[in-house]
């Protein structure tokens, strides 16, 4: 699929457009990086907040921003199973966005500026080879960082469908586990126990180490 230059300034108009509504809705960037901003904003929208807080995370992560916040809010806002609910649709949505930029106006120039480099091809071939246990695998863990990954993945030979699965199947501890964090820690502000929030991120942190155990163990089998 070829998009001409006339399709593309549209499209980055839409992008600018897009960010200057963002920015306005939040009243700053750094908004997106303070939780008790974004929850005090979510509550005031009422009904509107489950919508509202999906469209913001999949512009966010779509355009770089990191997710793991907006995870934490959500947890905070609508609960544990609503805030996982709502914030994997949110990621999923904003990952296949960040994808597609990446997919449609950076392939084709890296593909020829560094195609010919016998670590991209190795990697080209290994994703070829397992697309869909490689992204199941980098989204299972919290170190992976989700931006960059999400835009890096759009410049590889996978599939979209391949790559959303995987993305939707692989996120689903991660944002099992920063809902509860939100929760946890939403109720721990409010006098609550400070057991749950700590088991909460107890299973971050296990998450975290999870995959440097199993790529020891591999080595050392």
């Amino acid at each position: 699929m070829q998009i001409g230059k006339q399709d593309k300034l549209w499209v980055w108009a839409g992008i600018g457009l897009t960010t200057l509504v963002l920015v306005c809705l939040l009243s700053s960037a750094k908004a997106l990086f303070n939780q008790e901003f974004l929850v005090l904003e979510f509550q005031r929208s009422g009904g509107y907040a489950p919508l509202l807080f999906v469209l913001i995370f999949t512009i966010a992560t779509s355009l770089g921003f990191p997710g793991n916040v907006m995870a934490v809010v959500g947890g905070a806002l609508f609960g544990l199973f609503w805030g996982t609910i709502w914030s994997l649709i949110g990621s999923t949505l904003g990952a296949i966005g960040a994808f597609w930029l990446a997919r449609y106006f950076l392939h084709g120039p890296i593909e020829r500026q560094f195609g010919h480099y016998p670590m991209l091809r190795r990697l080209n071939r290994a994703i070829a080879t397992y697309p869909f246990s490689i992204v199941l695998a980098v989204r299972f863990t919290p170190l992976s960082p989700f931006s960059l990954v999400n835009f890096l993945f759009g410049l590889t030979p996978i599939s979209l469908k391949t790559y959303a699965l995987g993305t939707l199947l692989g996120l689903i501890p991660l944002t099992l586990t920063y809902s509860w964090l939100g929760l946890t820690g939403q109720q721990l502000l409010h006098g609550g126990d400070r057991l749950p929030f700590f088991l909460a991120l107890g299973i971050l942190t296990l998450l975290s180490v999870l995959p440097l155990f199993f790529k020891k163990a591999a080595g050392d089998g």
